[in-house]
């Protein structure tokens, strides 16, 4: 087969290129570029129309001009650091083309004497003669230099006329692929090829037309191949049969019973969904997303009790020791005295890690609670039959994938996440996964009031602070900078704890990024136990412990965070029954934008709203957790702006799902868009 008729010549190396040595390929792989596919990712951003001639006569100074002449006589002194010098003409006058650090050869090859050649560049003035210098667009063969040229975002080493030579020599060679969409999506996109498609993108007069079929089409085939990578991993997991777990209700709603507050709708609704994932012979392959403060952690609980109640065991991990304490905690409160619970982390001693190994391989152990060091290969179970993870944004689809495989075929896998995020956000990044989702908070919840303060106001604020701590009450301080910078007008952390000491002598602790994590153990837990009153940390303050007596938050600097950063932040108070509040202060020289944010938050307490908002105004890759996390951005494709693409592909992936069409004709999308390795084995 010729291999441009196999979209294997997109994923061939770059060396495969003419030109393309192995100095081209490093500076190209410094832009992430290791295929050929990669550099049709590489748009251009502006272009240079050099399809126009004019002659000498009416060159005009400081811009670039195209020009037919012929090259008169060479001049190349022999003093060193002088240029070398090419006289041209036409039948209007005459023009210097000036070389730096060019051999006489070089020049004599691109200028021969007598040729006609065309040449472009910036015009010069000089010496009462025009000139051009070091001029990179020369050809004998004009039709080369007259046309728009496009300009790239380069890596250093790479010349502009070096990178379009390469770009025409891909298009030029693109193969033409068997279509791999239906009939009916290919009318939505005018029935244009994805080989027309990827020449449209990169023409000149095409840069910027988001909205034209070519980039809608491609921006499809972007979310599309997401969509159906993560479709083949719920298929696949949902093969999997597994012993069904049997449990009676009863003893569940006993402990609903006893607890000091009612489950919300949301959260039966949650706990229904997840138990009748428990009792199927399916395995259960699910994402909790809920608020802060919506009461995630006690539905996992109730479902951990009734896999308990089953016969089997639950692992619970938690990103750090204290979040898997604090869950631990409130298990032994709730559970029945017969149900038996360790936890299990890096800082348990060895003779302690041995001996609850030794219980859970003799299940001697119903549940466990902690953090990585719960899965590493010394740690076996029993009977594992569940595996809860909160803050579940730590991971990616791949990894996810080896956790449920790691897990067994009779082990279901609940992952949770306080980090609201939009519909097409969730269509992308957790498509693998059947959704739970828990909006309405706790009666016992209370909003929690949002003021926005000047920060020459500060007074105010320290005053307001004063009068919360005489109530027996403690206080966030959030600070973007550790330490003072010249570069960046923040406050910083460390000049705030020492301005905030003084005023609170023995009431005043620190936290930030460079603390280490044993200390910042130590910190947070005698935070908990309320031995002082403020904390000053940066924006590392754990998402979901609960710290009941904290009811102040104050941001500074709050218009430089995002709206779910701040949402969640905001979330660190207002977990007890007192009447909460977050202090956004701020500077007056205030963006527009950063008014609309401010505004947004003092409005709303609901966080799925505020990302949609987030999202809206910063973008989807800015949104908090998925930037930090690697998922990977789309290159085309955006949540906001092609909405209808998203809902469009979660349609066309059910049809496809609902008729058991085979996938075999799409190997080339996953292939191409680099997916393939999650599910390598489709036929």
């Amino acid at each position: 087969m010729d291999i441009k008729s196999n979209y294997k010549y997109l994923l061939s190396d770059l060396s495969s290129l003419k030109g393309v040595g192995i100095k081209t390929s490093q500076l190209l792989q410094r832009k992430k570029i290791n295929s050929i596919f990669d550099i049709l990712w590489k748009l251009p951003k502006s272009y240079t129309d050099r399809s126009l001639s004019s002659k000498i006569k009416d060159l005009k100074i400081d811009e670039i001009q195209t020009i037919t002449i012929i090259p008169q006589k060479y001049s190349f002194p022999r003093v060193r650091n002088l240029p070398n010098r090419v006289l041209c003409k036409d039948e209007t006058g005459e023009i210097d083309c000036i070389f730096f650090n060019s051999y006489e050869g070089y020049i004599k090859k691109i200028l021969p004497i007598g040729k006609e050649v065309t040449i472009s560049g910036k015009v010069k003035y000089f010496r009462n003669k025009y000139q051009l210098t070091n001029p990179k667009y020369i050809s004998e063969n004009s039709s080369i230099i007259k046309q728009k040229h496009n300009n790239y975002s380069l890596t250093e080493g790479i010349s502009e006329k070096v990178y379009n030579k390469i770009i025409f020599q891909i298009i030029e060679n693109l193969p033409k692929i068997d279509e791999w969409h239906s009939k009916d999506i290919l009318k939505k996109f005018n029935n244009i090829s994805w080989n027309e498609s990827i020449k449209k993108l990169h023409k000149p007069e095409n840069i910027g037309k988001f909205k034209e079929n070519f980039y809608q089409r491609l921006a499809f085939d972007e979310i599309f191949s997401t969509f159906l990578v993560n479709s083949e991993i719920r298929k696949k997991i949902k093969k999997i049969k597994k012993i069904k777990k049997n449990f009676n209700t009863k003893k569940q709603n006993e402990i609903i019973s006893k607890l000091d507050f009612s489950l919300t709708k949301d959260q039966s609704k949650t706990l229904n969904e997840i138990n009748k994932d428990l009792c199927s012979e399916r395995k259960m392959f699910r994402l909790l997303q809920g608020d802060v403060g919506s009461g995630k952690t006690i539905v996992s609980l109730l479902s951990a009790f009734n896999t308990i109640n089953s016969g089997f065991q639950v692992a619970v991990m938690a990103p750090t020791e204290i979040l898997a304490r604090q869950h631990f905690l409130l298990a032994k409160k709730i559970f029945p005295e017969y149900i038996k619970i360790e936890i299990l982390s890096g800082k348990s001693t060895y003779k302690d890690k041995k001996n609850i190994s030794d219980k859970l391989i003799g299940k001697k152990i119903d549940i466990v609670f902690g953090t990585h060091a719960l899965f590493q290969k010394k740690v076996e179970f029993k009977k594992l039959g569940l595996i809860i993870i909160d803050e579940q944004h730590k991971f990616g689809v791949s990894q996810r994938k080896k956790l449920s495989d790691k897990a067994g075929k009779d082990c279901d896998v609940l992952l949770m996440t306080a980090t609201p995020i939009p519909r097409t956000l969730t269509m992308t990044i957790y498509g693998d996964m059947d959704l739970s989702i828990i909006r309405e908070k706790p009666n016992i919840r209370k909003p929690i009031k949002t003021y926005s303060k000047l920060e020459n106001k500060i007074d105010d604020v320290i005053r307001f602070i004063k009068k919360e701590i005489n109530l027996g009450n403690q206080i966030f301080w959030v600070c973007p900078l550790i330490e003072e910078s010249k570069k960046v007008d923040h406050s910083s952390a460390v000049k705030k704890y020492e301005y905030l000491k003084k005023l609170f002598p023995n009431q005043v602790s620190l936290l930030h990024g460079k603390t280490t994590i044993d200390q910042k153990e130590i910190i947070l837990n005698k935070f908990l136990k309320n031995d002082f009153k403020i904390l000053v940390s940066t924006t590392i303050i754990e998402v979901g412990i609960d710290f009941p007596n904290a009811n102040v938050i104050v941001i500074e600097n709050a218009n430089k965070f995002g709206l779910s950063q701040l949402h969640q932040l905001r979330g660190r108070v207002g977990r007890g029954n007192k009447d909460s509040s977050c202090i956004l202060m701020f500077k007056s020289n205030l963006s527009d934008n950063a008014k609309r944010r401010i505004n947004i938050l003092k409005n709303s307490n609901d966080g799925f709203k505020i990302s949609e908002e987030d999202m809206k105004l910063r973008g989807f890759g800015d949104i908090l957790g998925f930037k930090q996390s690697g998922i990977k951005n789309f290159k085309l494709a955006d949540p906001i702006h092609n909405h209808n693409l998203f809902i469009l592909a979660e349609k066309e992936i059910k049809r496809i799902e609902n008729e058991k069409e085979n996938i075999s004709k799409f190997k080339p999308l996953i292939k191409l868009y680099d997916r393939a390795d999650i599910i390598n084995d489709i036929a």
